[in-house]
């Protein structure tokens, strides 16, 4: 019998606010444990919650570039569950009414793609997190507790690793590009949870969810779906029964390990928060919202290809906004006819000085000083090697290019006759690659433009050099 997987993904993604969901404390990374918190996020009696409207703006954002709909009422709800990282006892969410609802995602794997649905977008609050094995014991930094997150409930539209792996890639590279999320997957700003079943090819009846949680990176996602797939195959085929678990993914071991069983679906008695209202959004706000989005990045990719980019460029260059905003800035200066070329450079030369930090990425060169030296390679004023080596004086000393090559004399030498004067030197000094060539093997062009290119530092037109070994080359 054929199986097929039907995997349907939970992502949390922790929204860019400064201050928590219903109260004032910071939601920055890294601090001291238990410094950024207050009565409210510490579940202390009598503490009263107010919603962040900061939160909701950005969950609506989300969901506007993700397609779905925007409720115009929904409700925070008790999420009720005991576990030491939640001190109230429960977690406030949303339930029956989420904010958000019925959106779509369009991905791409070995060139064919697809659309997975949204089932939902709601806003909940962060749990604290639990520090295991400090002295002997397990303590809590509820620094976490009451920060801002969108779960994206995912549709089991998902059919293999690669497609969970592509839905991940593309959903965390449009919450960046709309400035919701910060994509850290290390920071843990950006999670997700894979729910995976199989089923007879043909059947529309569900089977038997395992639910794979705590992976930290897209590849290990792949893999453990991949992994989870080809064991509850086995399993099946075997005569034995998928048990509804929860498993988590070993790296080291390559397989999924069994977590804590899951005989059946927890009973959270959700019921609306007493303390908080309804959240109503009218069209206008929401409008206002959508008028205010950015381009999204495969509206990007889309337009760069009409510029000559190839696909694979578009993708490498939408990789983090910062850098799509870097480059459109350039496509501006040096005009649409260029944008290939700059592409090619950032590519081969740019990216690996680029460092990301969440949403900010670091451009050693100014795009000002980069499209000086695209300018400067495309007119001959230098040729494609001695722009490399003036980049990497460019990154160094923070001088403009036009400044490096006047000052270390990196000029193309254009002159006809001084470049005739060396290919004659360098043709004369090789007797040997000389009857070579004339005896027939033309392959030797490569060993005399590269002495001559020796011979020049570099500097002289490779295109002149070309014309005028081959003419020399061939006189008797």
């Amino acid at each position: 019998m054929s199986f097929e997987a039907v995997i349907g993904l939970e992502v949390h993604a922790q929204l860019r606010t400064q201050t928590k969901l219903f109260c004032g404390c910071s939601t920055r990374f890294g601090d001291a444990p238990n410094t950024n918190v207050c009565p409210v996020c510490l579940g202390l009696p009598g503490a009263l919650p107010v919603p962040n409207e900061a939160v909701i703006d950005l969950a609506v954002r989300a969901a506007l570039a993700l397609e779905c709909r925007v409720n115009p009422v929904s409700v925070f709800a008790r999420k009720n569950y005991f576990y030491p990282d939640l001190a109230k006892g429960y977690q406030i969410s949303q339930f029956e009414l989420p904010l958000n609802e019925h959106g779509r995602l369009a991905i791409e794997v070995d060139g064919e793609r697809k659309e997975a649905g949204i089932t939902r977008i709601h806003v909940e609050e962060d749990a604290a997190k639990n520090l295991h094995g400090v002295g002997g014991e397990t303590l809590v930094d509820f620094n976490r507790a009451g920060v801002p997150l969108i779960e994206i409930v995912g549709d089991p539209d998902l059919r293999s690793g690669a497609e969970a792996e592509a839905y991940l890639r593309s959903l965390r590279d449009i919450l960046m590009a709309v400035g919701v999320n910060d994509g850290n997957l290390e920071a843990g700003s950006f999670r997700c949870d894979a729910n995976v079943s199989i089923r007879p090819v043909g059947s529309e009846i569900l089977g038997t969810r395992v639910e794979l949680k705590n992976i930290n990176s897209f590849r290990f996602v792949r893999k453990a779906i991949e992994f989870e797939i080809a064991r509850q195959k086995a399993l099946v085929s075997s005569g034995g029964v998928v048990e509804q678990e929860t498993r988590s993914w070993s790296e080291a071991e390559g397989r999924t390990k069994s977590m804590r069983g899951k005989e059946e679906a927890h009973d959270y008695r959700y019921f609306p928060d007493p303390d908080l209202p309804p959240i109503r959004i009218d069209d206008e706000h929401v409008e206002r919202i959508r008028r205010d989005l950015p381009e999204l990045p495969a509206e990007t990719r889309a337009r760069w290809q009409q510029l000559g980019l190839t696909e694979q460029d578009a993708r490498v260059l939408t990789g983090h906004p910062e850098l799509a905003r870097y480059v459109d800035a350039g496509v501006a200066l040096l005009g649409p006819e260029r944008a290939k070329a700059l592409a090619n450079f950032v590519q081969s030369e740019v990216l690996r000085h680029v460092t990301t930090h969440g949403l900010r990425a670091d451009v050693p060169v100014p795009i000002a000083h980069l499209a000086q030296l695209i300018e400067l390679t495309l007119d001959d004023t230098i040729n494609g090697k001695i722009a490399k080596e003036v980049f990497a004086k460019m990154v160094e000393s923070g001088e403009p290019p036009r400044d490096i090559i006047d000052r270390d004399g990196l000029a193309q030498v254009t002159d006809t006759a001084a470049i005739e004067a060396v290919v004659q030197e360098v043709i004369d000094g090789h007797p040997a690659q000389l009857a070579q060539y004339r005896g027939g093997k033309t392959a030797v062009l490569g060993f005399f433009v590269g002495q001559v290119m020796k011979a020049t530092r570099g500097q002289a037109n490779p295109k002149l050099v070309q014309e005028t070994l081959k003419r020399l080359l061939a006189e008797p």
